[in-house]
C-alpha cells in the first residue's frame, strides 16, 4: 500500500519512524514550516512548539518531502503525482480537504489526542487537563468533511495523574499513538481495519488555544489554577499573570494553605 504521510512535530516524526521500521511504502511526506499561518491566527504567523524538520527522515529514505507553505488545495496535483493509497495524518494543523482526501483509494486516517468524541477540536491534551479530567487518550480515525468526526480505527486510553504536566501527557500521548499505529496501520494496509462509527450524541468541542489565553484568573480556587499551569507549562508557552504593569509567566506551582505574602 503506498501511504503520503502528513506530520510536522516531534510526534509525527516518532510514528512516521515507526511506519517505516514496519516497512511500510512511504511514498511522499507533506510537511509545514514552524512557523506558518492559519484560519485563527489571521494577523501574524503561529509558532508550532511542537515543530521537527521532516526533511532529514525523507532524505534518508529517499522519499520526497513538500512543505505546504498555503491552501491545501494548492497541493492536488503534487499528492495526485505520488497515486497514494492511504493519507496518514499525525501532528498536521490544517484541515485535509475532500479533494485530496478523495485520491487515496483507502483514505485519509490521523491521529486526535483525545478519546473521541470527546475533546474534538484544538489542544485537546491541555483542556483536558484544564478541565480536571482524570483520563484521556488517543484516537486513530478516519477523516471527513467535519472536525474530529469520522469513523474510529481504534483507540488507547492512559490517566491524568495529579501532578502530571503537560509535557507528561505529550510523552504518554505518544507512547500510545505508537501503539495505535503499530497495530493499526497493518489493518489498514490488508483491509482488516475495524471502522467505529462514532457516537455524536457524546460529542464535546474545544477550540484552539493562543499564547493569550493562558492568562490566570485568581479568582479560581487553588486547584484549577495549579491545573491551568501544569497544564500550559513547556514546551508550551506558559500560564501567566500580569504584574505592576509586566508580563510574569509561572512555570509550576504549588498548593499551600499559607497566606500569600502582600506583592
Amino acid at each position: 500500500m503506498r501511504i503520503v504521510f502528513f506530520g510536522a512535530t516531534a510526534l509525527g516524526y516518532r510514528c512516521l519512524e515507526q511506519i517505516l521500521d514496519m516497512r511500510q511504502d512511504v511514498v511522499g511526506i507533506f510537511t509545514i514550516p514552524q512557523d506558518f499561518r492559519i484560519s485563527y491566527s489571521p494577523n501574524a504567523p503561529v509558532r508550532n512548539v511542537l515543530h521537527r524538520d521532516f526533511h532529514t527522515i525523507g532524505v534518508a529514505h529517499n522519499i520526497p518531502v513538500i512543505s505546504v507553505t498555503g491552501q491545501m488545495a494548492a497541493f492536488e496535483s503534487q499528492l495526485a503525482e505520488l497515486k497514494p493509497d492511504l493519507l496518514v495524518v499525525i501532528g498536521w494543523y490544517y484541515m485535509i480537504p475532500s479533494s485530496l482526501r478523495a485520491l487515496a483509494a483507502h483514505g485519509c486516517v490521523g491521529v486526535h489526542a483525545s478519546l473521541l468524541p470527546r475533546y474534538r477540536g484544538g489542544a485537546p491534551l491541555v483542556w483536558a487537563m484544564i478541565n480536571g479530567e482524570s483520563k484521556t487518550g488517543v484516537t486513530l480515525f478516519h477523516f471527513t468533511n467535519g472536525v474530529d468526526d469520522g469513523d474510529i480505527v481504534g483507540q488507547t486510553a492512559f490517566d491524568i495523574d495529579p501532578t502530571d504536566t503537560i509535557a507528561d501527557l505529550l510523552v504518554k500521548s505518544e507512547t500510545a499513538a505508537l501503539a495505535l499505529v503499530t497495530e493499526c496501520v497493518p489493518q489498514l494496509a490488508n483491509g482488516t481495519a475495524p471502522r467505529i462509527p462514532q457516537d455524536h450524541s457524546q460529542a464535546t468541542t474545544v477550540p484552539q488555544r493562543s499564547p493569550a489565553d493562558g492568562e490566570i484568573d485568581w479568582s479560581w480556587d487553588n486547584a484549577a489554577i495549579d491545573r491551568f499551569i501544569r497544564a500550559q507549562t513547556k514546551p508550551y508557552p506558559g500560564a501567566f499573570t500580569i504584574l505592576h504593569g509586566k508580563r510574569v509567566t509561572i512555570w509550576s506551582a504549588d498548593i499551600t494553605d499559607a497566606d500569600a505574602p502582600a506583592v
